[in-house]
């Protein structure tokens, strides 16, 4: 892993075309350092899990979710400290890096709302037909999760063929997430990079939600 000083978005998406990541130690470390796993972590698309419980709260529409109505608060919420995450990987630095790809239409967030106020979501970089999911948080009981079903219905929908989630966690794994190794992962990725999308952050999810829920496979 290389250390860095100052970093430029168009060096991360560079990065990122490569199968390279950055992160920092801590929210308070101002250093950063880029991140080339042995093993990947990606969601497959087509092998999706969706709870029955999970599935009956998408379907009953409980939140509000959009794309990119407030990228800083979301980025924001995932970098904030929680009892089970006194500490996160969020410092300044990627705040900046992450506003800025957001500037540029690279960045994006999944946010779901409830009373006008925003209780989950989760953020990413799109790069071609690859997302890269960086973080994600919940101040309502499956907040987050919702989102993350929103984003793989868009996804699928838009010719979409790698999510990536970096590592993965007993968390992701419930919803299939699984480790390849850095070779494959290469290959997905340029494959995916090269993949024409058509991608529209404001248009309604749910027609494309509504047909997840059909496909997905469906875990007690």
């Amino acid at each position: 892993m290389d250390r860095m000083s100052e970093l430029q978005p168009e060096l991360l998406l560079q990065a990122y075309a490569v199968g390279v990541f950055p992160m920092a130690e801590g929210r308070n470390d101002p250093r950063l350092f880029f991140v080339d796993p042995d093993n990947r972590g990606i969601l497959p698309l087509d092998g999706f899990h969706i709870s029955r419980s999970l599935r009956k709260t998408v379907r009953r529409r409980r939140f509000e979710v959009v794309w990119d109505r407030d990228f800083e608060a979301t980025i924001d919420g995932c970098a904030e400290a929680t009892r089970r995450r006194p500490d996160t990987w969020i410092n300044p630095e990627i705040r900046r890096l992450y506003l800025a790809l957001y500037a540029r239409g690279h960045a994006h967030s999944v946010e779901a709302w409830k009373d006008g106020k925003l209780v989950g979501g989760l953020y990413g970089v799109r790069l071609g037909g690859a997302f890269f999911g960086e973080s994600m948080f919940s101040r309502a009981t499956d907040a987050s999760k919702v989102a993350l079903v929103h984003l793989v219905a868009k996804l699928k929908a838009c010719g979409f063929t790698l999510l990536d989630t970096q590592f993965i966690t007993d968390h992701l794994t419930r919803f299939g997430a699984m480790e390849i190794p850095r070779d494959a992962y290469r290959q997905q990725l340029a494959t995916a990079i090269a993949a024409p999308v058509q991608f529209d952050p404001a248009a309604d999810d749910w027609p494309s939600v509504e047909a997840l829920l059909q496909d997905a496979t469906q875990t007690s």
